[in-house]
């Protein structure tokens, strides 16, 4: 399916976005993602509301495209709706349906039932409560032994946006989980597990069961660091303590120093030379790093201290530099803004 994917992509965005809900709820059914996960992936798909109600059970489910369950509003029959194997789906969207509303009921239908065959010999998944720092310490743990985690070792936590492509799916503990950019693919990984064979994928630092929470923040921040194709992959012990620190900020409160680096990243070449500069001990080296000439290099470095308050090849300055780039890269991230398959 993944390679089918890539080799639509270029030829019918229609049948590709299509073709992404199919490979997206594949790889959620493979994973075992509970009923919540399930209807969250098909409410940020669509983007808009998404229920689901069980006609011999009675029992009923409505999430929002944060990922979040939604406790209130009235359940009434909506037009982009699917009765099927004893169960009905549906998308709240007034008005007409979108394109790929359709394909999106019919594979969350598909999951659904698969999940509610399993659901004897496979145990809830609660992946979202291990990841939350608001969730008591012990009730981690707790939840950590009921998912089969070891308390004595540590675990990374990986993110995926929904639509990740996977070269190769292994088994894995996941879960979609909602988070403040919407529900996103989470899996635990062994602490000298770097790799899924996903991407794009941040790959969190290895902590103890009771601070994974910890492991998700950097994960995300790593995961918002991805460029594709040139970075597919990021795990944060190759930033250390600095991924935590970029952790701590937010698009509407960044860094001070960010500001003034917009003006320098209007440039064209200002990314390839602000890392080939935070890569290397010298200008000269960063020359190689970027191949450009030592004094195309030079001068792009005298046009970015012309434009900062602070000289960023020098002490501190350097430091600030750095961490600021980062901190851009972040704000700026595009690896969640894939396309909605819902579009008209």
């Amino acid at each position: 399916m993944q390679e089918l994917l890539a080799r639509l992509k270029a030829l019918d965005p229609n049948a590709s976005l299509a073709l992404r809900v199919i490979a997206c709820f594949d790889e959620l059914v493979r994973g075992s993602v509970n009923t919540q996960g399930l209807l969250g992936a098909a409410a940020s798909l669509s983007n808009c509301v998404a229920g689901y109600h069980r006609q011999d059970s009675g029992r009923t489910m409505r999430v929002a495209p944060n990922g979040l369950i939604l406790r209130d509003g009235e359940v009434k029959k909506w037009q982009s709706a699917l009765d099927a194997d004893g169960q009905t789906v549906w998308l709240e969207r007034d008005g007409p349906a979108h394109v790929n509303d359709t394909m999106i009921l019919e594979r969350l239908s598909l999951a659904l039932a698969i999940r509610d065959g399993r659901r004897a010999e496979d145990p809830l998944r609660r992946l979202g409560d291990l990841l939350d720092a608001d969730v008591d310490a012990e009730q981690r743990r707790a939840t950590a032994v009921k998912l089969g985690l070891t308390p004595t070792l540590r675990y990374r936590i990986a993110t995926l946006p929904l639509f990740a492509t996977w070269k190769q799916h292994h088994a894995l503990l996941e879960d979609v989980v909602p988070t403040r950019f919407g529900p996103l693919h989470v899996c635990v990984l062994g602490a000298a597990e770097a790799h899924i064979g996903a991407a794009p994928c941040g790959v969190g630092v290895a902590m103890a069961v009771d601070a994974l929470h910890r492991s998700f923040a950097t994960a995300l921040v790593s995961l918002r660091l991805c460029s594709l194709p040139e970075v597919p992959t990021v795990v944060a012990d190759d930033y250390g303590g600095l991924v935590e620190l970029l952790a701590q900020c937010s698009v509407d409160q960044p860094m001070l120093d960010v500001e003034e680096l917009e003006l320098v990243m209007q440039h064209p070449w200002a990314a390839r030379t602000l890392d080939a500069l935070l890569r290397s001990a010298s200008v000269r080296d960063a020359s190689r790093i970027a191949d450009v000439h030592h004094s195309t290099m030079q001068a792009r470095i005298e046009t970015i201290r012309d434009l900062l308050s602070f000289d960023p090849t020098d002490g501190i300055g350097r430091t600030r530099v750095g961490l600021a780039y980062l901190a851009w890269r972040v704000r700026h991230s595009s690896a969640l803004d894939l396309p909605a398959p819902s579009q008209r």
